[in-house]
């Protein structure tokens, strides 16, 4: 890593540990990630900042790499007391302005599509009470300046290409010095870690009533990123890497045989709901993982679909995937 990007490492509430944020000492003076809003996290970021003979009042420009919240919590607590710049992908910028009606609509969106899908009415309730009590880690945040996929971020001493990698969330964005051959990735890939493809709305606020394809987004996203130039790439959550090929080949490799298991088990058992194949894969996984578990195995649909291995019928407001016939 150039010793202008500096990993500072922030506590978070979440079974994910620690996210990164990078403070780049550079001009103007930039911080990629705030962590979640809570006074931990930010004592944590002080104190790194400080590690650097670095105060928040010093941040000249802000970056986010996505709207999770614990990569935007402190975001506008941030800009307000140094009066940086906050730069993020512009089709998410209205979303992290009216953050809580959008996480409201988010929860709505979400448990319509655990129940068209087999999730038991108390288990989808139950988890959109779960998600409604994490909401206040988050924070809305007005963005200034609004990014393009191929926009450029200039710095005295380096430039950043953007480029949007929809997957694991619709916002997904990475940063990529040319020069350096850098690329702070967010949550795009991660190497202890398999980043989830979670179906979320569209940023656009629209309700589809076919959920959006978010694995097969995410794997083309992967291939993207296997075919750039890197020397390391910088996570949202673990150490830098080098070998980031090896580790997409790994992950799409993962998903294909994830999805010619799910193509078995439907060939025998179908018809079966994406929950009940969820059910089947992971048993019984604790109710904050429920919806993560739904996302993938529905992920996998959308492949199996495409390729003509699976069929599916909708009775009664419940999708059910059987062999084609």
């Amino acid at each position: 890593m150039a010793g202008t990007v500096h990993l500072i490492p922030v506590p978070t509430p979440f079974a994910v540990g620690n996210v990164n944020c990078y403070l780049v000492d550079d001009d103007p003076l930039t911080l990629v990630d705030t962590g979640p809003n809570s006074g931990t996290a930010l004592t944590a970021l002080e104190q790194g900042l400080a590690g650097h003979g670095r105060r928040v009042e010093d941040l000249e420009r802000i970056v986010l790499t996505h709207q999770h919240i614990d990569h935007i919590g402190l975001a506008q607590i941030l800009a307000d007391r140094s009066g940086a710049e906050v730069w993020t992908l512009a089709a998410l910028a209205p979303w992290l302005a009216a953050y809580g009606q959008e996480m409201e609509a988010d929860d709505v969106f979400a448990e319509s599509l655990m129940l068209r899908h087999g999730v038991p009415k108390d288990v989808a309730i139950a988890l959109r009470a779960i998600v409604s009590q994490v909401r206040a880690w988050g924070n809305a945040v007005r963005v200034t300046h609004l990014l393009q996929d191929g926009d450029v971020l200039a710095f005295a001493g380096r430039s950043w290409t953007a480029h949007h990698r929809p997957g694991h969330s619709p916002s997904d964005t990475v940063f990529h010095d040319e020069a350096s051959g850098e690329l702070i990735a967010g949550d795009h890939l991660i190497r202890h870690i398999s980043s989830n493809p979670t179906i979320s709305r569209p940023l656009d606020g629209s309700t589809p009533k076919r959920h959006p394809r978010t694995l097969i987004g995410y794997l083309d996203s992967l291939r993207a990123t296997a075919a750039m130039d890197l020397t390391v790439l910088l996570p949202g959550h673990g150490e830098p890497f080098t070998e980031y090929r090896a580790l997409i080949d790994d992950r799409i490799a993962m998903h294909e045989r994830r999805a010619e298991k799910i193509a078995a088990m439907v060939a025998e058992h179908g018809p079966l709901s994406a929950y009940d194949i969820a059910q089947r894969m992971w048993g019984n996984v604790a109710l904050t993982q429920a919806y993560l578990t739904l996302s993938e195995v529905l992920g996998h649909i959308d492949l199996l679909l495409d390729r003509g291995q699976v069929a599916e019928d909708e009775q009664d407001g419940v999708v059910r995937f059987s062999a084609p016939a």
